[in-house]
This record gives C-alpha cells, structure tokens and sequence, in this order.
C-alpha cells in the first residue's frame, strides 16, 4: 500500500489530493519495479502518458489487487483492507496542509524497514518510509 501523507497523515481535503510531486510518482513505480501499480482514474490522470501502461486502473482497485501487487491510494481508507496489506509506503511531505481524509491505518507493530529523504519537484524534501509488518 502506498500513500503521500502530510505532517499529520493527511491525504486529502474536500476529495482532492493533498498534493502531487512528478519525482514521488517515479519513485513510486521504481518501488513497484515490475509488480502492478493499481490506482483508480483519479489518480492516473496525474501520471504522464509514457507511464500509464504501467498502471492498473479499477475503482475498485484496493479489493482486485493481488499478493505482490501494489495500490497507491489518495483518496479513500485503506483500514478494511488492513488483514491484506503487506507492506506501506508512506512519501511525507514534511509540511502540513488542510485535510479531512487521514492515513488510518495504525503502524504500531509494523517495522520501519528503511526511511530515504529526497528532493521532490514541487517538495523541498520528501521522506520515504517502507514498513512490513
């Protein structure tokens, strides 16, 4: 499971994406490398045409994806689907904007298995955290 959260977990005010960095999206299908990156069409619409053949587009794309795959989520829970998720990635922002979607999905006995900070387009720093439970 991926998601971009803000300093307090945000993902979204008033069902629109916090934010979006053209940097964060190629790392997020490196992370993917082979694997397939569902999404809904929200959220394609901001990856560019090169790299839509690498997505796997379903509004109901949290209950079709598979063991390996991944789903990068912005605009809705991803707590009901906690028994299927296998790892999280979380890009932090590092600063706090307006929001009324959070992460929801708690990390306590999840392990931190790496954290890399990078320079974002849009984002002076963003901070990747990979967790596995």
């Amino acid at each position: 499971m991926i998601a971009c959260v803000d300093g307090r977990n945000g993902m979204a005010f008033h069902n629109r994406r916090q934010s979006q960095d053209r940097l964060a999206r190629w790392d997020i299908l490196k992370e993917a490398g082979r694997a397939p990156l569902w999404v809904n069409a929200v959220t394609a619409r901001q990856f560019t045409d090169g790299q839509q053949s690498r997505l796997r587009i379903d509004e109901a794309f949290l209950d079709r994806a598979g063991s390996g795959e991944f789903c990068f989520v912005e605009d809705r829970s991803v707590k009901p689907y906690e028994t299927r998720i296998e790892q999280v990635i979380l890009y932090r922002w590092n600063r706090a904007y307006p929001a009324d979607l959070y992460w929801d999905l708690p990390l306590d006995g999840w392990t931190l298995e790496r954290r890399e900070e990078f320079p974002g387009y849009s984002h002076k720093i963003i901070t990747k955290e990979v967790y596995v439970p």
